[in-house]
């Protein structure tokens, strides 16, 4: 499984006020709850999310910087050989209560305002599957025990 191709969405949860750095976008005021966040891989998808996951590493991708004060709770995935992150980006934000907390996070190689939305309770991956409609029908969920 190390050339599966796929998009992913992480589901982190944060437990305290932080004020974070964020690489080129400065320091942000994060607040508590839970943050979604959209990428694909190419070139590996389990192990991307495995090192999103372990939260070690190089600073590389918005999503590290986060992740050194968010936990990943839950990952949502689809195996496939085109990138959906723009189009779950918008899908999510139909989810009631999503908000951006950074715009331009993730999101520097695309059109969209951001590939990180907000929530003050956890939004189930039921609510997502339809927002996503039929492009939502493959779509999976990774506990992170399930990687451990």
């Amino acid at each position: 499984m190390a050339n599966v191709k796929g998009t992913y969405a992480l589901l982190l949860s944060l437990d305290e006020e932080s004020h974070i750095v964020i690489g080129r976008l400065t320091e942000r005021l994060f607040p508590p709850g839970y943050y979604l966040y959209v990428g694909s891989a190419l070139g590996g998808l389990f192990q991307r999310i495995e090192r999103h996951i372990r939260g070690d590493g190089r600073l590389h991708w918005h999503i590290d910087y986060l992740r050194r004060k968010a936990v990943v709770v839950e990952i949502w995935y689809l195996v496939s050989g085109e990138q959906f992150e723009c189009s779950w980006y918008k899908a999510a934000l139909k989810i009631p209560h999503a908000s951006v907390p950074v715009s331009g996070f993730g999101s520097s190689g695309c059109r969209c305002g951001s590939h990180l939305l907000y929530f003050t309770h956890k939004p189930a991956m039921e609510t997502f599957r339809r927002a996503l409609g039929t492009k939502g029908l493959g779509l999976q969920r990774l506990s992170v025990k399930d990687l451990d």
